[in-house]
């Protein structure tokens, strides 16, 4: 058993060096066709040949991606790549491009920045995009940091149905930064903190067909958004109790609500509250009557058998 345990063992330590000294280096693996794909703008051909030019420098068992990365990444339009081997000569690299955020207006120019404020010559938005305007010119491959590049990260986290509607981002003294849609509301963000929760925040509010018509959203605490501007509902009188309800034109179509106050319905006269009954005479005490002795009955019969009134 032991030594077939090592027999395996040295098989395997025999097998790796041949893999790690030769097969995964040696021409059966390597790369002959290098597939670009996501690339887009003045600039595609060009990253295609740097990739192609790298990648066909690897097998498809030892793939350099770090290298194939600061490549890609050379080009300011190119934001990250994936790459994955298609054995056993092929591979495939995906390009992830910065996605415009914003035109920055410059001294005169105009130019594309991605949401981190890297500079993107030759590339073309493939959507509407807002105005920012910088004061001064833009130097070197990207924005340098303050209010607009505050303001680009605000337009770049945008959503991308939003974004199209944006039209302008400003920073304003009072609320921070701003930003305006198309046919909407403003959207105060304020400081350019919690940009994700407070974009999430306003996408719910402009959701809700209460907010429909308000002049501002304001986003700077996300939690709790608040949307300004909208008209003021006014309540109908209520009547004074005690006054007749009017009619209701859906129960009786032919009722007509009384515009004056009805006069009060006559009071009905009380009814007469009979007289108490005269009382009797009073009838003066009499003396009671003493019955008159009847006379002893007579024995013999007669007249005196009978009482004597």
């Amino acid at each position: 058993m032991r030594r077939r345990l090592l027999a395996i063992g040295v098989l395997a330590l025999v097998l790796s060096a041949v893999y790690l000294l030769w097969l995964r280096d040696s021409g059966l693996v390597a790369v002959e066709k290098v597939t670009v794909t996501g690339v887009t703008g003045k600039n595609a051909e060009e990253i295609r040949g740097a990739l192609d030019a790298t990648g066909r420098q690897m097998t498809t068992l030892h793939v350099d991606e770090d290298r194939l990365t600061e490549v890609a990444v050379a080009f300011p339009a190119v934001k990250a790549i994936e790459v994955e081997p298609d054995f056993p000569t092929g591979l495939v690299v995906h390009v992830i491009e910065h996605r415009p955020a914003a035109l920055v207006v410059a001294d005169g120019r105009r130019v594309l920045v991605a949401a981190d404020g890297s500079v993107l010559p030759g590339q073309t938005a493939h959507s509407s995009v807002p105005d920012i305007k910088l004061d001064g010119a833009v130097s070197g491959d990207g924005l340098a940091p303050g209010p607009t590049l505050d303001s680009v990260r605000v337009a770049g986290a945008a959503p991308l149905p939003l974004l199209e509607r944006l039209s302008d981002v400003r920073r304003d003294e009072k609320n921070g930064i701003v930003a305006t849609l198309d046919d909407g509301p403003e959207l105060i963000f304020g400081p350019p903190d919690q940009i994700g929760a407070k974009w999430a925040a306003a996408a719910r509010v402009l959701a809700d067909p209460d907010a429909a018509g308000a002049e501002y959203v304001d986003l700077r605490i996300p939690g709790r958004p608040a949307a300004g501007g909208l008209p003021v509902e006014t309540l109908a009188p209520v009547a004074p109790a005690g006054s007749p309800e009017p009619a209701d034109p859906l129960v009786d179509p032919g009722a007509v609500a009384p515009t004056e106050p009805l006069a009060e319905p006559p009071v009905a006269p009380a009814e007469p509250v009979p007289a108490p009954e005269q009382a009797a005479p009073l009838v003066p005490e009499q003396a009671p009557v003493t019955p008159a002795e009847e006379p002893p009955a007579s024995v013999g019969g007669g007249a005196g058998a009978y009482p004597q009134p």
